[in-house]
């Protein structure tokens, strides 16, 4: 792997500097919606829109331009390239969170498995001693609906996180499905150990 490493450096020394490694999702443009504000402040680009505020830090190696109700993503070196696309999706995501907000489901299953909202907290009966009471972080909503809890947010990346802490407070298991699984989640289900029968 380092020795890779050093063949690309050496060519693009050899070859040119300007030489531009290109990105099929860092070069697409990103819509801005009616409604969306976004802003350039030094080294930080700011989201406003109807849901909230969301704000990131901008890597020195990439140029981001607003134009035309868009923003243009383009990286300054070619050894930003590697960052490229993946900052032109946090992006969008931040355009898509502050308009439309992220939501994960979750599903639990299991005799006398119960969840409730009070307050910011999310309470969970998962057949422990005792149930779990989770906070809500700033800017993270939670709703049960029969067996289904809705954590809803505009941080795409904090909507996933809290979602995986909840599944792990009671995975589920691979016998029966009981624990907490995502909703489009497949659980691959083992058979269980069978009675042998007198002869």
């Amino acid at each position: 792997m380092r020795e890779k490493r050093v063949l690309v450096e050496r060519f693009y020394v050899e070859f040119g500097k300007n030489i531009l490694i290109m990105s099929r999702i860092g070069k697409k443009p990103i819509e801005i919606p009616q409604g969306v504000e976004v802003k350039i402040d030094g080294n930080t680009v700011k989201v406003k829109g109807p849901k909230g505020e969301l704000e990131q830090k901008i890597h020195p190696g990439i140029e981001i331009e607003v134009k035309d109700n868009s923003i243009e993503i383009k990286p300054k070196r070619n050894d930003s390239a590697a960052i490229w696309g993946t900052f032109r999706m946090l992006l969008s995501n931040m355009v898509n969170g502050v308009s439309q907000g992220f939501e994960k489901k979750l599903i639990f299953e299991g005799v006398g498995y119960r969840a409730s909202v009070s307050g910011s907290k999310l309470v969970l009966n998962l057949g422990y001693s005792h149930p779990i009471e989770m906070e809500a972080p700033e800017g993270i909503s939670f709703n049960v609906d029969k067996n289904t809890i809705v954590i809803s947010g505009i941080d795409k990346q904090l909507v996933g996180q809290v979602a995986a802490n909840i599944r792990e407070k009671r995975p589920p298991e691979p016998y029966k499905g009981k624990g907490i699984r995502y909703e489009d989640e497949i659980i691959r289900r083992k058979a269980g150990k069978k009675a042998v029968g007198s002869e």
